[in-house]
């Protein structure tokens, strides 16, 4: 076992497999919301949520229905979300810990490239990819290496990448663990994300499932479908306002 510490401290187990998310979720520790550096760290038995707002995800059929050129606007030129999402990618770079000085990355599911030019300004290689054309046209962003492709079935080559890294863009692939076919969308993701991936190497998916439900559905498919080895890393799990939830995948 390990504790990373961050905003809170959470212990979770490394695995040959991920584990049953119940299993996983039953021995994660984290720490109370604090106004100290230490915290308070206690062990919840029985943490889940289920968030019943609408939220886009859950109104629009298809990423690129709800991303219309205002929308698109709207995303791209927020300060706020740029904000977010470069502590969101301090934060998956900490638990990635990668080896390699100039690994090769792949941002799935980039929207205007936030996180791949954070990752390019830090030294990293990246190829920045995404399924809106709208997005990857939306700033300048050839020295990302921009490619215009749907993250579930990536277009590359055994053995590609260093690393792969994904920041909210999962919750749009898998809402309805009753749907076959997103059953059929998320297995190809993950299972493309193995073979794409070099031996060794490790990747990393941050996204705000709707529930627990979702969690456990995810955790199955790559059980039953790839060898990834990993787990589930929440922070701040009892503010869902603050809740950032990541998997870590190991190759």
């Amino acid at each position: 076992m390990s504790i990373i510490k961050a905003n809170c401290n959470i212990k979770y187990l490394n695995s040959n497999k991920i584990f049953d998310l119940l299993t996983i979720l039953r021995t994660l520790y984290y720490s109370k919301q604090k106004s100290n550096n230490e915290g308070n760290v206690i062990l919840n038995n029985d943490y889940s949520f289920n968030i019943k707002r609408k939220r886009p995800e859950d109104l629009f059929e298809k990423v690129s229905d709800y991303f219309n050129a205002e929308t698109l606007a709207n995303y791209a030129e927020s300060k706020s979300i740029m904000r977010t999402q470069k502590k969101i990618i301090i934060r998956a770079l900490e638990l990635l810990e990668l080896k390699n000085n100039r690994p090769l990355i792949l941002d799935a599911g980039c929207g205007p490239g936030f996180a791949a030019d954070y990752l390019t300004e830090l030294g990293y290689k990246t190829v920045a990819l995404d399924i809106i054309s709208e997005f990857l046209k939306y700033y300048d962003i050839m020295n990302l290496n921009p490619i215009l492709a749907d993250m579930c079935y990536p277009p590359f080559k055994p053995d590609s990448f260093d690393s792969i890294i994904s920041i909210s863009a999962l919750q749009w692939i898998i809402r309805d663990v009753e749907s076959e076919r997103e059953r059929l969308i998320l297995t190809n993701l993950f299972v493309s994300f193995y073979q794409i991936l070099k031996p060794e190497s490790t990747m990393i998916v941050q996204f705000y499932p709707k529930s627990t439900v979702i969690m456990d559905f995810i955790a199955e498919i790559v059980n039953n479908k790839t060898n990834f080895k990993g787990n589930f890393i929440i922070d701040n799990p009892n503010n869902p306002k603050k809740r950032k939830i990541y998997l870590l995948l190991k190759k």
